[in-house]
């Protein structure tokens, strides 16, 4: 007699998002303890740093959209991983210090797995299109940038480095996939796989956003200031 194998139960939206967003939490928490070791904080600012990179970025989406309390704060689980991601990083630190590339990887794979949850959530409030995109962005670069700023950094989205951009691609596909009524979870797939890959390509062939070339060209036109702190000699 065979015995039918168990069927898997369907991934929901919801719960899709549940799962993408703790995800994001992990490898954004992680990147956020390893800048702080790196950066030679305690156990208490490593915890800290871990925790900002990431939720902030899902605690500013949730309080655009109207949900109270955000999950950041209102769910355990958004907080006991995050600890566990900074104790982690905390006590194996002195292994991976110097591991950069590990940085950078993770903190690819925390904006891909954001951005699409981040955009996945704003369609299940009902939230335009457009709306969505930008809100699947903030989450993405949200915990970045709280990160870098608590870690006395300029914020990687504001250097020129091809970051929002992925962002908004991978939170796209999202979106165009519910426009044209297509299966969410490889959409949403899609979009994590195709933010991660322009993230990483733009890493390892420093693509920059363009700046103003002005500014240098003024800069360099400028002459230097002149040295008042002592009287000029007679």
């Amino acid at each position: 007699m065979v015995l039918p194998l168990p069927i898997p139960p369907k991934l929901d939206a919801s719960t899709l998002v549940l799962v993408l967003d703790l995800c994001g939490t992990f490898v954004f928490a992680l990147s956020g303890g390893l800048l702080a070791v790196r950066r030679r904080f305690d156990l208490f600012g490593v915890l800290v740093l871990s925790f900002a990179a990431a939720n902030f970025g899902g605690i500013t989406r949730d309080i655009i959209i109207g949900a109270h309390p955000p999950p950041g704060i209102g769910d355990w689980r958004y907080i006991v991983v995050p600890a566990l991601a900074g104790l982690a990083t905390f006590q194996w630190g002195g292994r991976i210090r110097h591991m950069g590339e590990y940085v950078r990887l993770l903190d690819a794979g925390g904006l891909a797995l954001f951005a699409v949850s981040g955009a996945q959530k704003a369609l299940e409030f009902h939230l335009g299109p457009l709306t969505a995109v930008v809100l699947g962005t903030l989450t993405g670069i949200g915990g970045g940038i709280a990160r870098d700023i608590l870690a006395a950094e300029a914020p990687a989205v504001l250097r020129g480095d091809v970051y929002a951009i992925a962002a908004a691609a991978g939170a796209a596909v999202v979106v165009m996939g519910r426009l044209l009524h297509l299966p969410s979870t490889p959409l949403t797939l899609a979009g994590a796989v195709l933010c991660f890959v322009i993230r990483m390509v733009a890493i390892r062939r420093d693509w920059q956003l363009p700046k103003a070339s002005w500014v240098e060209r003024s800069a360099l036109a400028t002459p230097p200031p002149v040295d008042r702190s002592e009287p000029p000699s007679r």
